[in-house]
């Protein structure tokens, strides 16, 4: 009894697992961003770039270099530096944009929304279509189709994306004029359009400008489809994998010899389970897209963060760099953790440890 009444207070004083679980989650968040900005921090240190030059031009005076080189903080202590460093992005201060004149959160606040339409749209395509081929690419496995999705998987692998978006536009565009090119609307349409959201699509739907909004769509279905091609070729892939790995289990054996439809066994069953490891798949190609658009962007005069970064490099503007950088691993993060979450509701064994 004295052990019963014992155990029993050790359960009420223990955290309830959900609380645990969160604890973890929010350790691993602050450990990451961390993490995320030393490595930042050091980038803007060892890069061959002095950002008081930068900032002044070569031409100033010995004086006006030393009163930046002071007012930068570039005569403390590393770690100094890296506080403080730490201390103006917790404030949500990365520094001014050489280029711009304007602080580089500003600046990522008014590209961000074009690349997270870009890739947001380009997932979707990546989505819809690799997950039901990769399906049938397993179901069929050795056959034409299967060889099929394999072999485009392994040329949206293979294949500069910046080759890809040349051909497009000169075959699409310029050839058969069945898209419209680069940029994110016409010149006729750009100021038409009240900002809103940031997200073309959604502001010309918003304000019912559907000429615009068919327009957007134009502009955006060829890029998104060439990045969406890209994410496709993974996800077809890793859907294969994880499809042929259910269907060797002994409960798919079960499900036959009881006379389940073989369509309820591969949609209801098979890639019910399979989806649970797919949904970490999908958040790290977003990832990918968010980051991986620099070429895509810079080809096609998308007006995102790509561009904003192949800009600031070419400038040396290394504020706005290191900001461009920041965000996107902080997007990283986000949707790991994301992923994460999603990953525990899914799968009922995660549950029932909890």
């Amino acid at each position: 009894m004295t052990f019963d009444a014992s155990e029993q207070e050790g359960r009420r004083g223990a955290l309830p697992p959900w609380l645990k679980r969160l604890g973890s989650l929010f350790i691993t968040l602050v450990v990451t961003l961390f993490g995320l900005l030393l490595v930042t921090f050091m980038i803007g240190r060892v890069v061959p770039i002095d950002p008081v030059l930068a900032a002044v031009g070569d031409r100033a005076s010995a004086s006006t270099y030393h009163k930046v080189y002071l007012a930068l903080g570039l005569d403390k202590p590393i770690w100094e530096q890296f506080l403080i460093y730490v201390n103006q992005v917790l404030h949500g201060n990365l520094g001014e944009s050489v280029l711009t004149s304007r602080p580089v959160l500003e600046d990522i606040g008014t590209v961000f929304p074009a690349t997270l339409e870009l890739s947001t749209v380009a997932i979707l395509i990546g989505t819809l279509v690799g997950i039901p081929a990769g399906v049938l690419a397993a179901v069929r496995q050795g056959r034409l189709s299967d060889q099929v999705v394999r072999v485009l998987g392994l040329v949206g692998y293979s294949a500069p994306i910046f080759w890809l978006g040349l051909l497009g536009l000169l075959l699409f565009y310029a050839k058969l004029g069945w898209v419209s090119g680069p940029g994110r609307l016409d010149v006729g349409y750009q100021f038409s359009v009240d900002r809103i959201t940031g997200l073309m699509l959604v502001d010309t739907a918003l304000e019912g400008q559907w000429d615009a909004f068919w327009n957007a769509v134009s502009h955006i279905i060829l890029p998104a489809s060439l990045l969406g091609y890209y994410s496709m070729a993974y996800i077809s892939r890793m859907t294969r994998s994880f499809m042929l790995q259910e269907l060797g289990q002994e409960y798919i054996i079960t499900a036959r010899v009881k006379g389940v439809s073989e369509r309820r066994i591969i949609w209801g069953h098979a890639l019910r389970n399979a989806a649970v490891p797919l949904v970490t798949v999908v958040a790290l190609s977003y990832g990918n897209l968010l980051q991986g658009a620099v070429l895509t962007e810079t080809i096609f005069a998308w007006p995102g963060l790509g561009m904003y970064l192949t800009n600031s490099l070419g400038s040396a503007d290394m504020n706005a760099v290191l900001g461009s950088t920041l965000v996107i691993g902080a997007a990283f993060v986000a949707l790991n953790l994301l992923s994460d979450v999603l990953y525990t509701f899914l799968d009922p064994r995660v549950r029932r440890q909890q």
